[in-house]
């Protein structure tokens, strides 16, 4: 009897060194996150996980945002945010950046969360966003003292000058913002690069295979050895995220964030968090 109940114990603390084996803190951010170590299977296994403790299908698209209003409202860092959409470029094939998303929201709020409760500080940092889309997460990044710039493809930059323009205008910014293009795979300006950013920040891209192999390359020419990434992301497709995670190993550490460590309002079974630092 006393031997299976040692045998028990034994086993407990094995499971417990490899719980703890698989959580570290990765660059500038404070918190513990879940690594997604290395390996054939790795990535096969965290999209298995993923879609099996979330079960993303089963939970409620869009709890955030309303995509067919023309404005967005949002209170963040003591100010009420009003971020205009552009519904009816919904329609063009590839545009998903004149509307918001919930992968948005929570970033946002989740960068809000950390700085309140000193697991992250932006004050005074170089921060680059990428596909920016309607400004909310480099407008927040901005409240937060980031010294932000939100890049975006040509053709939308319109859309994020504007919402520049209507919120960051009118309060007294610990940061600052501006707004630049870039296309993924093509040489970064050296204003992006010079000094390297201290935190490079995207939501919801990671949206097809096509665009993953870029994305890669800007990610890589915009991180240097002190550079943190934060990506957020809607769970629509198993397969595109697992192709990322297997490329995305060769050149960063990937760590996912749980979401107790998110924003207690602003939590979604649709919505993942990971964090990467360059390898």
């Amino acid at each position: 009897m006393a031997s299976n109940e040692a045998a028990e114990v034994k086993e407990e603390e094995e499971e417990e060194e490899r719980e703890d084996a698989t959580m570290a803190k990765l660059g500038s951010y404070g918190g513990e996150v879940r690594l997604v170590v290395d390996g054939e299977e790795s990535a096969a296994e965290e999209i298995m996980l993923l879609w099996g403790i979330q079960q993303p299908t089963l939970s409620k698209p869009n709890s955030f945002v309303s995509q067919s209003s023309l404005k967005l409202s949002i209170d963040s860092c003591g100010h009420s945010l009003s971020i205009l959409q552009s519904p009816s470029s919904l329609g063009t094939p590839g545009v998903t950046g004149s509307v918001m998303w919930d992968s948005g929201i929570v970033l946002g709020k989740f960068l809000e969360h950390s700085v309140d409760s000193g697991m992250l500080v932006l004050q005074g940092k170089k921060i680059v966003e990428l596909g920016s889309g309607c400004g909310l997460v480099g407008c927040i990044a901005a409240l937060l003292g980031g010294e932000v710039i939100l890049t975006d493809l040509p053709d939308r930059l319109r859309l994020l000058r504007k919402n520049i323009e209507a919120n960051m205008k009118q309060f007294c910014l610990r940061g600052s913002v501006t707004a630049t293009e870039l296309i993924w795979g093509d040489d970064a300006d050296p204003e992006l690069v010079k000094p390297m950013p201290d935190y490079v920040l995207g939501s919801d891209v990671v949206y097809s295979e096509g665009a993953v192999e870029d994305l890669l390359e800007t990610l890589g020419q915009l991180c240097g050895p002190n550079t943190t990434i934060f990506l957020a992301g809607e769970l629509r497709n198993d397969a595109i995220l697992e192709y990322f995670l297997e490329a995305a190993m060769n050149k960063f550490r990937i760590g996912r964030i749980d979401q107790n460590l998110w924003h207690p309002d602003y939590r979604s079974n649709r919505v993942v968090l990971y964090v990467l630092v360059k390898k």
